[in-house]
């Protein structure tokens, strides 16, 4: 058995006594490991948290590991004579002796974890500092930065929600808001303080750089001869500078993780049990149909078992059979299910001909889609009846993942946003496991043949359009089976459903009065689609942009919006901020009388970005607003339209852009709320060529937030919401005003088509004034009041499994 106790903590002190151990064990068997605690060869009490451990799924990619082998044992009021030892399988991983235990024995009621400490990519110059930190005495903590003469450095402080940490035994829900980043300017040597007013822990600040001892192991011990190939490709394509890059993000492993934290995630048998035990005051049928055709037994029973092993057993299966024999037909009357009706066919009708012959047998109040090689969580019908006592929604779906029929593992999740029309219009994200109202698919219609292979998007795109209710559950409870003949494993032998996918989309749009032209993207985005909206009437669109002095910055945005854009009904309002140097005021005269359609407007006061927005808004003759940073320069010609043409869609209110540096790595691509109790934005300092999760950086989606550096707004949705909130100076108020939209029921439309460059902070300056960086943290702290409901609720364009505490999309 492998193991490794990380750490230690003994803290007895007013009113706290325990004693924790932090490490991880795994069973060579791959069984769940049982501890014992044992003070003075007795058995003692504990408490025992299971902790998913990634750093040791990395290191031993060959092995059977858990993703959830680590432990953290916590004995409260431990009275020890001897030594205290942890056992597992039978075997000692720890024996502490009481004189060690003395030794380490602290009475500071402060507890500090220190987890990042380094450089802004931005700024060089700033350093942050980024942990938790608690008082066992429950006091307010204080925190400072100082040289080693112990003389106070200045810096900023910023807290931030951890409830990560409660599943982890370390706090208490009274304590979630005690993350902290701080930020300051310098290369000397430094420390960290935190205090209590009587109490201090004192923190030794190294700045962390990449392990690459800890990189070659990992490497080392995932070596086969499949990734050297994959290297050497690598390497030959991209050259020697990006091969280093990608060495440093060490080996992917993100399928193993995703199969192990699966199963660590799952339900257990005990809960199970309990939910059978459940008696719903709402409790539909749920009819599941699925058309089989020469169904291999073994998937033909795993397919049929999982139905019959739900816990929600109000359920109907309905199987149309087209098979050449009677072998599906022949197994299911040996199973004696009454809950399973069938039909044999006269002959091979299609996909959607045979599905629809399935529909035909159903009898329940909801219907749900499902193929006959596929597998369902034993929860899942229970989780969407759940999910139906409050609101009868007219459709749900769940995540999924896919199941490598080779390996027996389950890989490639899709871990889906709450309903995205601009993502659904992108591609058929939603998929399984789809659950409709039996009278809505009545009204629409059941599956037709000339959109076969991808008969599904048609039906799913058709049921959206008229539903008043659509719920996402985020959780993986159906299993898309691979297999030398499905789509899942080899996306390239069934062309024909990718132009299926594009007839469907370009069907939708007509439904809905949309005019539009889709494009089915090529190899190897096949299944991905973008859909360039038309301008109808081609309205004014009022660009409104922010300036204080920078002229040759600002010239490059302007001459970039008459020559290099290709929309030409455009309005500029340049806001003059506070400008100092004559050659700034020469050059608006200049703009002036070069361009009939720039108009230079003051603005007197001191900088608010909110105010100085609102102000300029009032000088705009367009239905469509586009705020704009004067650090921006147009990088493809067509992004206004592309953005336009997605905000006259009635249901859009803000559509935001992609935005780039100029080394051409992403700087903005979508903001999600809830990183560090904030926001935060995706895909940050990725190379165009990393197109993210499920191709999310390169597609049309929707997001909560997008940045106001770029974003396009309907004149008469600003008016709705009042404009920009100017209590948010600086920090925040695009982030607010994108929330004031979406809460009055209007999509934020992310469109990567629409691409700029942003020189970022030319406008202001870099944040690391400390003045502005404490301007900054106390408006945070505002919008943290402000939208706390949705904070803790979870953004519901990010699915809420993946870790608000680590990169975008990481479990």
């Amino acid at each position: 058995m492998k193991h490794k106790v990380n750490s230690m903590d003994y803290r007895k002190g007013n009113g706290f006594d325990y004693l924790s151990f932090y490490g991880w064990a795994h069973d060579p068997e791959g069984k769940k490991l049982e501890y014992q605690v044992q003070i003075d060869g007795k058995d003692a009490e504990f408490e025992l948290y299971r902790i998913d451990r990634l750093d040791v799924l990395a290191v031993n990619p060959k092995k059977n590991i858990e993703l959830n082998t680590g432990f953290r044992i916590i004995l409260r009021n431990p009275v020890v004579k001897e030594n205290v030892k942890i056992i597992a399988r039978q075997e000692v991983i720890a024996n502490v002796s009481k004189t060690e235990l003395e030794a380490m024995v602290s009475d500071n009621p402060i507890v500090v974890s220190l987890e990042h400490f380094g450089r802004s990519e931005e700024n060089k110059d700033l350093k942050m500092i980024d942990g938790w930190a608690i008082s066992l005495e429950n006091k307010k903590l204080t925190y400072s930065v100082i040289d080693k003469d112990g003389n106070e450095v200045a810096s900023t402080y910023r807290s931030t929600e951890r409830r990560d940490l409660i599943r982890q035994g370390l706090i208490q829900e009274t304590q979630t808001l005690c993350g902290f980043h701080l930020s300051y300017t310098g290369s000397a040597k430094i420390l960290l303080k935190v205090s209590d007013g009587k109490n201090e822990e004192i923190i030794d600040l190294k700045e962390q750089g990449i392990d690459y001892k800890y990189l070659i192991k990992s490497y080392v011990k995932s070596l086969n001869a499949k990734r050297v190939l994959k290297g050497i490709r690598y390497l030959v394509k991209y050259g020697p500078n990006e091969f280093i890059e990608k060495f440093k993000q060490g080996p992917r492993i993100d399928d193993r993780i995703y199969h192990y934290w699966f199963l660590s995630h799952r339900i257990q048998d005990e809960e199970l049990e309990k939910q059978k035990q459940v008696q719903f005051s709402y409790a539909p049928t749920i009819s599941i149909v699925v058309p089989t055709f020469n169904t291999p037994r073994d998937f033909l029973e795993e397919m049929i078992g999982s139905v019959i092993e739900q816990s929600y057993p109000n359920w109907q299966l309905c199987i149309a059979d087209g098979s050449e024999n009677n072998d599906v037909l022949d197994y299911v009357e040996s199973l004696q299910e009454s809950r399973i009706v069938t039909k044999k066919l006269e002959k091979n009708y299609g996909i959607s001909g045979n599905t629809n012959e399935a529909l035909k047998l159903a009898t329940g109040e909801y219907v749900g889609l499902y193929d006959h090689d596929d597998i369902l969580e034993p929860d899942c019908l229970f989780e969407i009846v759940s999910s139906l006592q409050e609101v009868k929604h007219d459709c749900i779906y769940t995540d999924e993942d896919k199941f490598d029929n080779e390996k027996k593992e389950y890989c490639d999740p899709n871990l889906k946003p709450d309903f995205s029309i601009d993502l659904l219009c992108s591609h058929n994200y939603i998929t399984h496991f789809f659950v409709v109202k039996k009278t809505l698919l009545d009204e629409v219609g059941y599956f037709r043949s000339e959109f076969d292979g991808a008969q599904d998007y048609d039906l799913i795109l058709r049921c959206t359009e008229k539903a008043n209710s659509i719920h996402h559950i985020a959780k993986s409870l159906y299993h898309w089976r691979m297999h030398s003949m499905s789509t899942a494993e080899n996306p390239e032998s069934k062309m024909y459903c990718y132009e299926a996918g594009k007839k469907a989309i370009e069907e939708h749009l007509k439904r809905i009065g949309v005019k539009g032209n889709v494009e089915m993207l090529p190899r190897p985005f096949f299944g991905l689609y973008h859909t360039r909206y038309e301008t109808v009437g081609d309205p004014l669109v009022s660009i409104v942009i922010p300036n204080k002095d920078e002229k040759e910055t600002l010239k490059t945005c302007v001459e970039s919006l008459m020559h290099k854009n290709t929309y030409k009904n455009i309005e500029v309002i340049i806001i003059e901020n506070n400008s100092t140097t004559k050659e700034i005021f020469d050059y608006y005269k200049e703009l002036e009388s070069t361009y009939p359609n720039v108009k230079v407007v003051y603005y007197e006061g001191h900088f608010n970005y909110s105010r100085i927005n609102n102000f300029g808004e009032k000088y705009t003759k367009g239905d469509y607003l586009l705020f704009l940073n004067n650090d921006t320069e147009v990088k493809y010609p067509d992004a206004i339209s592309e953005m336009l043409g997605c905000c006259m869609r009635k249901e859009v209110g803000i559509v935001g852009a992609r935005l780039l540096y100029d080394d051409d790595t992403i700087q903005h691509a979508g903001v999600v709320i809830g990183f560090g109790g904030y926001a935060g934005h995706v895909f940050h300092k990725n190379k165009l060529n990393n197109y993210g999760f499920m191709f999310r950086a390169i597609l049309n989606c929707n997001y909560s937030a997008v940045t106001a550096a770029c974003l396009m707004v309907k004149r008469s949705i600003f008016e709705e919401v009042e404009g920009f909130d100017e209590s948010f100076e600086v920090a925040c108020n695009d982030i607010d005003f994108c929330l004031k939209v979406r809460e009055k029921g209007y999509f934020v439309t992310y469109n990567p088509v629409a691409t700029w460059y942003h020189y970022e902070s030319k406008t202001r300056g870099y944040e690391n004034d400390l003045s502005k960086s404490a301007r900054f943290d106390s408006e945070i702290k505002n919008f943290q009041r402000k939208w706390k409901p949705l904070i803790e609720a979870g953004d519901p364009f990010y699915n809420k499994n993946f870790n608000l505490n680590d990169a975008p999309f990481k479990l």
